[in-house]
């Protein structure tokens, strides 16, 4: 494997039935296509070196012979190229027959029985066929070819109650390769396809699908060809129908890396392992990893937090929504219903909440004059984020408190002290640490709760001021990664009952540079300071949060998919420097996330102290800036370019 990426191939050839030299050939040639290309794994479908439809053949000793003869004929083809191949033919032993899978590579031929032979509706294999013997042991079958550990069963094998790729995950295959002959029916190819993405994540692994195509007898049945490649759930490619009269092939590249720590921190794998009697395989070493070459067969998304499709994209916004409204309806319940106080500052983060905030209070059927909306302009506020905050509250109807902040925190700084005309943290931070005081004073005043507006990547950065934005009674948007944020408010601004100048506002939002607004604003009045100037791009930051949390990967790892992702957008210069700047902050800033308010988890990347990021404020994060630095130095860059 390269950078831990195994990289397989399901192909469904064209067969001729009963032909063994002809279909013997289609496989040699697509091995060698395949091969040139990288991949490490081949898979072919159930019986295909006979054909499926066979019939009565199967019983023939001159196709049986055959059949021998090919799998002797790859297996000397085997010796001499770096690509394992896995077939399905018949098996002759101890006077009965077998329907198999042959794994061979480098001259070598190991060979996995059909556990589970369908014999109702269009089959009949038990006719022809004996299922494998009970002391067939799973932790037997596990092979490890290219530094992955792989399992092998075969069609009906996946449709039973308890596949035989349960017990092969559980003894540590993981990719589980299914070589099969599925016939096509009105929604089996869908039902098919859920069977896989579901024992998929169900096993924490690899799931690699061959099924037999053109070529297969149609006397009563039609196989449309089906290769398929998934990882831990989600489908990563498979082949399109349209063109059924020729081979198909699918390429991928499996993450191994992924299954390994899914598998670690999920618990209950080892746990389920042991209670069946498994002896889960010892974990592999980390890969090593090559920053020159890159996953050529794996979409790495750019944007792992945000769905691709339109409908996907709706779907994911209407969920994290109502966990959101969910999650704050239960907390005014819980404390009496008491008003809700945010700070609104024209911006992306305190929009979201403020909307979020309306619909709850409309699920209530309260007047949205128990939302107390302040808006709070200081040194920074431009004319524009001023006009929209002011324009959405009085579209929704809340109650309005403007409160000029300027005055007072001139005053501030006489008291310390400090110049108003250094434009540093101690200016930055009195702005934003006196707006929390006016919030929670007025939510005693008020009887109210704060309702916090800061969002998931803010956290993870520590892009807030410590007891000033970092604070509030309930963190509505904690879980929400800023890449989402924006398409959560375009979704909201959409509802058919909105005005249209509140859609055109909220639109305006969305469009409106990302700034704290703590720094005067430049002689157009445009904002001046802007967030990515400092802490990078928030595309780049979510991609690293979303890699070092979810998976674990290191930084070298990190900055592959990165480099994959991000080809055509950021230099590698770019990526090191940020990704730099993210480790530094990253864990420099944990001592906020340590003492997070509540809020509502979202995905599956979150960082609440009290379930789902847990690290002490005093880590050093030395080994991930180092490997930064090697990163760096490998690329040729010198020190005075990170």
């Amino acid at each position: 494997m390269k950078n831990g990426f195994l990289r397989i191939a399901s192909v469904a050839p064209v067969v001729r039935v009963a032909d063994v030299d002809y279909n013997v050939k289609q496989i040699i040639s697509s091995v060698m296509e395949l091969e040139a290309k990288g991949v490490e794994i081949a898979l072919f479908p159930e019986l295909c070196l006979t054909g499926y439809t066979c019939g009565d053949l199967f019983h023939s000793a001159a196709l049986l012979d055959a059949a021998e003869q090919a799998i002797v004929q790859l297996a000397r083809f085997s010796a001499n190229i770096g690509i394992a191949i896995i077939v399905g033919a018949p098996r002759r032993v101890e006077g009965s027959l077998r329907n198999s899978a042959f794994i061979i590579t480098k001259g070598q031929v190991h060979h996995v029985d059909k556990t589970y032979l369908p014999s109702y509706n269009e089959f009949y294999e038990k006719r022809w066929f004996s299922s494998a013997d009970k002391e067939q042991r799973c932790e037997n079958n596990v092979f490890e070819i290219a530094g992955a550990k792989i399992g092998v069963e075969i069609c009906e094998d996946l449709w039973a109650p308890i596949p035989p790729s349960c017990n092969l995950a559980l003894n540590g295959a993981e990719v589980i390769f299914n070589l099969s002959a599925s016939d096509d029916l009105i929604g089996k190819h869908a039902y098919l396809i859920s069977l896989i993405q579901q024992q998929s994540a169900r096993c924490i692994c690899g799931y690699v699908y061959s099924s037999a195509g053109f070529g297969e007898s149609t006397t009563d049945l039609t196989f449309l060809p089906k290769t398929i490649g998934c990882l831990n759930g989600t489908v990563l490619t498979q082949n399109d129908h349209s063109d059924f009269c020729k081979a198909h092939t699918v390429i991928a590249d499996l993450d191994i890396d992924a299954i390994r720590r899914d598998r670690m921190h999920n618990t209950t794998f080892a746990d389920c392992a042991h209670r069946n009697g498994c002896i889960p395989a010892q974990m592999n070493e980390s890969a090593s990893y090559d920053i020159e070459s890159l996953p050529e067969y794996l979409n790495v998304d750019p944007h792992p937090f945000v769905p691709h499709s339109e409908a996907g994209l709706t779907k994911r916004c209407v969920e994290i929504l109502t966990i959101q409204e969910c999650g704050l309806l239960s907390r005014l319940q819980a404390i009496g219903n008491p008003r809700i106080v945010i700070g609104i500052s024209g911006g992306l983060d305190s929009t979201l909440a403020l909307l979020v905030a309306s619909r709850v209070l409309r699920r209530q059927n309260r007047p949205m004059t128990d939302i107390i909306a302040v808006t709070m302009p200081g040194f920074g506020t431009t004319g524009r984020t001023y006009a929209n905050a002011l324009t959405m509250m009085k579209s929704l109807g809340v109650t309005i408190r403007e409160i000029p902040i300027a005055e007072p925190v001139m005053l501030h700084f006489s008291e310390i002290g400090h110049s108003p005309e250094i434009h540093d943290v101690t200016y930055e931070n009195s702005q934003a640490r006196y707006r929390t005081l006016l919030l929670m004073d007025i939510a005693n005043q008020t009887g109210g709760i704060v309702l916090g507006t800061g969002d998931l990547s803010e956290l993870a950065l520590g892009w807030a001021t410590y007891n000033g934005d970092h604070m509030s009674m309930y963190g509505i948007n904690a879980g929400v990664p800023k890449t989402l944020v924006k398409f959560l408010v375009c979704h909201i601004a959409q509802d058919p009952s909105m005005s249209e100048e509140l859609r055109r506002t909220l639109l305006d939002v969305v469009d409106t540079p990302i700034s704290p607004e703590l720094t005067p604003p430049d002689e157009n009045g445009n904002i001046a300071q802007k967030t990515e100037s400092s802490v990078g791009p928030y595309e780049l930051n979510d991609f690293f949060l979303y890699y070092m949390l979810r998976y674990g990967y290191s930084p070298t790892k990190v900055f592959i998919l990165a480099r994959k992702a991000f080809s055509e957008t950021y230099s590698i210069e770019e990526i090191l420097k940020w990704m730099r700047v993210f480790y530094r902050r990253f864990f420099t800033q944990q001592f906020k996330r340590s003492c997070l308010p509540d809020g509502p988890k979202v995905g599956s990347v979150c960082l609440s102290p009290r379930g789902d990021w847990r690290m002490p404020s005093d880590a050093s994060c030395r080994l991930w800036i180092s490997e930064v630095d090697e990163i760096a130095t490998m690329c040729g860059l010198n020190s005075n370019s990170r």
